[in-house]
């Protein structure tokens, strides 16, 4: 197959996607398939040859890529880009995506996630992976997926969302609860995340996230184990849990950080059976009510009474070799390659059905 994996974009999550998108490029490349990796905003600005003979290319355009410490600074990708335009499809991104057989979509965050590249493909008729516009768009936005939680019966911690200006930060400062969690809501990778225990941390905590946005979810801060719960081919996997360095949370940086700066990641988790299904159940509900496809990852706190506090949905998680859907797969004995490959096919099979 003739396939387009597109990564990058201009979102806060462009590092992760990038090596997302590359690692899922050349598993597609070794099992066979004429894949080539397109960054969605860059676009093909340096290739100069025909875009049939673009599936050619001798290394698929897959660089070596890293996720740094910090968040990417997209002014500087903006002002490097040679193809200027306010548009943040790159050159020939559509015109290569109509080529190809299926578009795997490596992407996170901000036009990724949020239903708006589904759309566009939707209209061209180009397979491409994961879910639809409309459930995507729902699940990227962390205030709508909780409005779904809580009519689908998933337990959610309790929360308000409110926009706000820097004028507005004294007086929320004082009044919103604490200890908290304040997400901005179409954020991912614990960007534009803050876990204020204090008013002075919740003041610096407001002042932090308006960089990302005004929308915010304030919910309270629930106590636990961190564990998330992968669904693929409309069945849960294994449960992972995620142990962050000692003192601090499960940030950017412990995500995506090897070593005494990365959090642990335990697959299968060590819980109970009927923890196990009290999970598993859950993320399958919320997957379902959201009407998501194909795959999905659900993340939870799970309490010391043993209650599982949903936190937020991913319809696009993580796909390096070492993220936490190829780690769960690998327990039911799937190969990363073999994980890459199922998922297009189940999306192929998915945009037939539609």
């Amino acid at each position: 197959m003739k396939i387009v994996v597109l990564g990058g974009g201009i979102s806060t999550e462009r590092h992760v996607s990038l090596v997302s998108g590359t690692s899922v490029c050349k598993a597609l490349r070794e099992r066979g398939h004429k894949a080539i990796f397109v960054d969605m905003f860059l676009g093909l600005e340096n290739y100069h040859g025909s875009l049939e003979a673009a599936f050619d290319v001798p290394d698929g355009f897959c660089g070596n890529v890293a996720i740094e410490k910090t968040a990417p600074d997209l002014e500087a990708v903006k002002a490097s880009r040679k193809f200027k335009s306010p548009s943040r499809l790159g050159k020939n991104v559509l015109d290569i995506c109509a080529l190809a057989d299926c578009v795997f979509l490596g992407l996170h965050g901000a036009d990724g996630e949020d239903g708006k590249i589904q759309a566009a493909l939707e209209l061209m008729g180009v397979p491409y992976t994961g879910s639809g516009p409309l459930s995507s768009g729902m699940a990227m936005d962390k205030a709508v997926a909780k409005m779904v939680m809580e009519s689908c019966g998933v337990l959610t911690p309790k929360g308000r969302e409110l926009s706000y200006s820097r004028e507005d930060i004294p007086e929320l400062a004082e009044s919103l609860p604490v200890p908290c969690a304040v997400k901005v809501v179409g954020g991912g990778s614990s960007i534009g995340v803050e876990l204020p225990d204090t008013r002075e941390q919740l003041k610096i905590a407001l002042e932090n996230i308006l960089q990302f946005g005004n929308r915010v979810l304030v919910e309270e801060k629930i106590i636990g184990r961190e564990l998330t719960v992968p669904v693929l081919d409309d069945r849960y996997l294994s449960p992972i849990e995620i142990v962050p360095p000692e003192g601090m949370s499960f940030d950017y940086v412990a995500k995506y950080q090897s070593g005494d700066e990365g959090a642990r990641e335990i697959c299968p988790a060590p819980i109970s059976q009927d923890e196990k299904e009290l999970l598993g159940q859950a993320a399958l509900r919320l997957h379902r009510a959201l009407g998501l496809s194909v795959y999905s990852r659900t993340d939870f706190i799970l309490d010391k009474e043993g209650r599982a506090w949903c936190l937020e949905v991913n319809t696009l998680p993580g796909m390096t070799p070492n993220s936490l859907i190829p780690k769960a797969a690998a327990i039911d004995g799937m190969s990363y390659g073999e994980l890459c490959e199922k998922i297009v096919s189940l999306s192929m099979a998915e945009k037939n059905k539609r």
